[in-house]
C-alpha cells in the first residue's frame, strides 16, 4: 500500500475504533448499572459496567492519573514517530490500533478519573479480567507487531541461508 492510502487507512481505523470505544462504552454506561451484570451467552459472557482506576486489567491503580497520564502521552508520541518513521504500512496498520485504543482510555482517565470497561468471560470457570473496545483494539495491534515481527524475522533468515 502506498504511503498516503496506508495514512488515510490508518486516520480511517482510528476514528472508526476511537468511536466504537467511545459509544460502546457511553451505552453500557447507560444501560447497565455499576458493577451489576448483564448475562449474554450462559455461563460464559456477560456485559459487566465497572470502573477500572488501573491500567490493563487494573494492574498499578495505586500509581495515579499522573502517572498514566505521563506514561500515555509518552507513548502516543513514541507511536506517532514510529508510525512516520517505518514504510511498511503493516506496521502502521497496527500501530493505529494500538494508538486508538490508547487514546479510547486516556480520554476516559482524563474526563472521568477512571476507564469503562464492560466485556466480562468466563473461560473454564474462571473470570477473565473485563476490558472494553480500547483494550481490544492495543491488544489486537501488538500482538499483529509481534506476528509481523516474526514472520519479517523468519523471511530475513531465509536470505541469510540462501546467500550463505
Amino acid at each position: 500500500m502506498k504511503k498516503g492510502k496506508t495514512t488515510v487507512a490508518s486516520l480511517l481505523i482510528v476514528l472508526v475504533t476511537l468511536g466504537l470505544d467511545q459509544w460502546t462504552k457511553w451505552a453500557v454506561e447507560k444501560s447497565i448499572a455499576l458493577n451489576d451484570s448483564v448475562e449474554m451467552i450462559n455461563h460464559f459472557f456477560y456485559l459487566t459496567y465497572v470502573r477500572n482506576t488501573g491500567a490493563g486489567f487494573s494492574m498499578f491503580a495505586e500509581a495515579g492519573m499522573g502517572f498514566f497520564a505521563a506514561l500515555t502521552i509518552i507513548a502516543l508520541v513514541g507511536m506517532v514517530y514510529m508510525f512516520f518513521k517505518t514504510n511498511d504500512s503493516r506496521y502502521q496498520i497496527c500501530l493505529s490500533l494500538v494508538f486508538s485504543g490508547a487514546i479510547g482510555n486516556f480520554i476516559d482517565r482524563m474526563t472521568l478519573g477512571f476507564v469503562r470497561d464492560f466485556f466480562s468471560f468466563y473461560i473454564f470457570g474462571y473470570p477473565f479480567p473485563v476490558f472494553n473496545v480500547a483494550d481490544i483494539c492495543i491488544t489486537v495491534g501488538i500482538a499483529l507487531i509481534l506476528v509481523s515481527m516474526f514472520i519479517d524475522d523468519k523471511k530475513e533468515q531465509e536470505r541469510w541461508k540462501q546467500e550463505s
